[in-house]
């Protein structure tokens, strides 16, 4: 999606929310920053997904049953952040980990030197994570939900579980499965029940 037509709906978010977005851009260029000229290339995201199958794992509590239940033999499986954790329990290495950092950051370094693509996201809450964790992961590409920069780009989405459905339609995936969401989970705060309606809408944003 071109940041033309996420800013609109950005905006929206910033205003709902109450977030800032000098914040979030000091947090782009902050990740900018320290991914220097260490980031790769994302024509290596469209090599993973590009006409392939793709499973998206949320880490909505019900993911350690779906997994069972699931094939993923010869799926391009991307991980929303703390999803990378049940993934590895089952013995599952995501080939994307798509993370504002505020996951079990022990696992996505595990999955990280296990050759997973991170995606790091940076927002005006996470500027402290990007400081103690970006300048040790090695597979990184930056993103963020405000203006691309330099080695940080905006692929749309808002939510770590919208933001992979978003990279999977950029770059043509062939057909997308969720499991674990729960956009109804009764057993969250309000905030995180906001985000859930939102990232409900953007995904349907593609029906």
């Amino acid at each position: 999606m071109k940041f033309e037509e996420w800013e609109s709906i950005y905006q929206e978010i910033l205003d709902e929310f109450g977030f800032d977005r000098r914040k979030d851009e000091e947090a782009a260029n902050l990740l900018s920053k320290l991914i220097g000229n260490r980031s790769i290339n994302v024509l290596v995201l469209s090599d993973l997904i590009y006409r392939r199958c793709v499973t998206i794992c949320g880490n909505a509590p019900l993911l350690d049953e779906e997994i069972k239940d699931t094939d993923l033999s010869g799926r391009v499986v991307i991980a929303a952040d703390g999803a990378t954790s049940v993934l590895l329990k089952n013995c599952i290495v995501p080939d994307i980990v798509v993370t504002d950092l505020d996951g079990c950051m022990e696992d996505i370094i595990s999955a990280d030197k296990l050759c997973a693509i991170i995606v790091v996201h940076a927002h005006g809450d996470n500027i402290p994570a990007i400081k103690q964790y970006v300048p040790s992961l090695k597979n990184v590409i930056g993103s963020a939900q405000s203006k691309p920069i330099k080695n940080v780009h905006n692929f749309g989405g808002f939510t770590d579980g919208d933001r992979c459905f978003f990279i999977a339609k950029e770059f043509d995936a062939d057909s997308i499965t969720l499991i674990g969401f729960d956009f109804e989970d009764p057993n969250v705060s309000d905030v995180k029940k906001m985000k859930l309606q939102w990232a409900k809408k953007l995904i349907n944003l593609f029906d």
